[in-house]
């Protein structure tokens, strides 16, 4: 019986990078390959976050 290690396996290993599945990436879905926002989902969530921080500072006093 021999009690010498074994040496390390080296290959090399392949893994998939799925973009979807970056730890940085917070709330990412999937979508099919060439899909495009519309940009109105871009211009109503500009014209949606402009009211509610003017609707926000209307709040505060003097100005």
């Amino acid at each position: 019986m021999s009690t010498a290690a074994q040496p390390p396996r080296t290959g090399q290993i392949s893994i998939p990078i799925d973009p979807s599945r970056r730890p940085d990436v917070l709330l990412r879905r999937r979508a099919p390959e060439g899909h495009q926002i519309n940009a109105w989902w871009l211009i109503g969530g500009f014209v949606g976050v402009s009211a509610a921080i003017i609707g926000l500072v209307n709040f505060f006093p003097g100005g």
